[in-house]
C-alpha cells in the first residue's frame, strides 16, 4: 500500500464516513461522471464542458460546484474564464477502474 497504510480494523469516524458517502454520491450521478471523464485529459472551461457534453451551462456550473465542494475538481481563473480540472487522483483511479469493470466482458 501507500505511505498511509489502510487500517481495516480501525473504526471509521463520522467525518470519514460522510466524505466517503458523499464521494460515492458524486460518482453515482451520470452528468458528474461525464464531466469527470472529460477532465481525465486536462482542464476545460465551463463553456467547453457544456458544449462537448451537450449540456446547459447552468447544469455544468451546478455540477462543478458540487464536485468542487468535495475537492474532486479544482479551478483556476484566466481573465473572465474559469478552467476546471480533476483534483484527486485517487477518485480518478477509482472512476477509471469502475469504467474498466463496466466494460469487462
Amino acid at each position: 500500500m501507500d505511505e498511509q497504510e489502510y487500517q481495516h480494523d480501525a473504526e471509521l469516524d463520522e467525518e470519514t464516513l460522510f466524505i466517503v458517502s458523499q464521494t460515492f454520491k458524486a460518482l453515482s450521478e451520470p452528468t458528474r461522471l461525464r464531466i469527470l471523464h472529460l477532465l481525465f485529459d486536462g482542464e476545460h472551461s465551463v463553456n467547453d464542458i457544456a458544449e462537448r457534453l451537450a449540456l446547459l451551462q447552468t447544469t455544468v456550473s451546478h455540477q462543478l460546484r458540487f464536485l468542487k465542494n468535495l475537492r474532486l475538481v479544482k479551478s483556476r481563473r484566466e481573465g473572465t474564464t474559469i478552467y476546471y480540472s480533476h483534483d484527486d487522483e485517487h477518485v480518478i483511479d477509482l472512476l477509471k477502474m469502475s469504467i474498466d469493470h463496466a466494460r469487462h466482458t
